[in-house]
């Protein structure tokens, strides 16, 4: 029978199986164990891990019946081969096999087997794009507020205070929300990213729960005081033990969301002009050009981008081709060029 005019008919990967309802059970229970742990003790952000949700759903849908822990490397190449052939796209798959490499990962030693399925398993090449990033001029007329009125309502403070943190810090959106405005430990709250004032730094756990420290610049240190100044402000009695701890507070007074931030970001840019969609991870992208344009050091900011993998940093920011030939000249042995006479 066809499908009804206006109908989509979803990619045979995803269509439902016939296997019955409970046979899954197990394997969400299981599941959502993992997923839990990636959020509270590794703080993955809620998007992510709704992405490897969707994976392992995936995963399990190829295989109707079966449970996961009696899969092996054929029929993950298999499903990977499936979910491509409905449409999924390189950098979907890679995540998809991410999502399979890391629940395996987790749940081999409680289920003995002997190694993970998804380990010898290559994900498809990914083509590399990068971020736009905002030149120098762009970012300081970003920053200073070009010409708008300073920042003097709560919410301008706080706003400026998030933006300086992304740019100086370069940080992630997740990581940005999840700072608290100081270490806290109690029972309704454990801190895994904050605000050292008096340092000059920020303790941020990234990707994969590593931790690393952060230096932030004299701006960014200036427009956060004037935030913590009235930060208490938009606690509400219904904050909860997590908004007290957090830096940022959204309006409502809990602790505020990546949406948020992307707008007021978004806003911002459109009022001082800047003829480009600004996203705050054009800002993360900005610090790393700009540090590397002027420092030239890739390990350094390989380590303040939170990087695991030097090609990683090597990917995502932009060498200029001056600054590198000036100092492959200087450095360089058979490189230097002999003077005149």
């Amino acid at each position: 029978m066809n499908a009804r005019p206006g109908t989509r008919r979803p990619h045979p990967a995803a269509q439902p199986s016939d296997a019955p309802a409970g046979d899954g059970a197990p394997d969400d229970a299981l599941a959502e164990a993992w997923l839990s742990e990636l959020g509270a003790q590794q703080r993955y952000s809620g998007h992510t891990i709704a992405a490897y949700r969707r994976d392992l759903r995936a995963l399990r849908r190829c295989f109707p019946g079966q449970p996961l822990d009696t899969l092996g490397e054929v029929q993950i190449r298999q499903a990977l081969g499936r979910l491509h052939a409905a449409g999924l796209q390189p950098r979907s798959l890679a995540r998809a096999l991410a999502a399979w490499r890391g629940y395996y990962e987790w749940r081999a030693p409680a289920a003995g087997l002997t190694r993970n399925p998804a380990h010898g398993v290559r994900a498809p090449r990914i083509p590399h794009s990068l971020p736009k990033a905002l030149s120098v001029d762009q970012a300081q007329a970003l920053l200073d507020r070009s010409h708008l009125p300073p920042a003097e309502t709560p919410v301008e403070r706080r706003d400026m205070a998030m933006f300086e943190i992304l740019y100086s810090g370069g940080l992630r959106l997740s990581e940005l929300v999840g700072l608290d405005w100081r270490p806290i430990r109690s029972p309704g709250h454990v801190s895994h990213s904050w605000i050292q004032a008096d340092e000059g730094e920020a303790v941020v756990r990234g990707k994969g729960g590593k931790t690393r420290i952060v230096p932030l610049g004299r701006q960014a240190l200036a427009a956060l005081e004037a935030w913590l100044e009235v930060r208490d402000g938009l606690l509400s009695p219904r904050s909860d033990e997590d908004a007290r701890a957090a830096l940022f507070l959204g309006e409502r007074g809990q602790r505020i969301g990546p949406r948020v931030v992307q707008l007021r970001l978004q806003a911002l840019a459109q009022r001082v002009g800047l003829p480009l969609h600004v996203h705050p991870h054009s800002l993360r992208h900005s610090f790393a050009s700009h540090l590397l344009q002027s420092a030239q050091d890739l390990r350094a900011v390989q380590e303040l981008l939170g990087h695991a993998n030097i090609s990683t940093t090597q990917i995502y920011t932009r060498l200029d081709f001056q600054h590198l030939a000036a100092s492959y000249d200087q450095a360089h042995p058979r490189a230097r060029r002999k003077t005149g006479d």
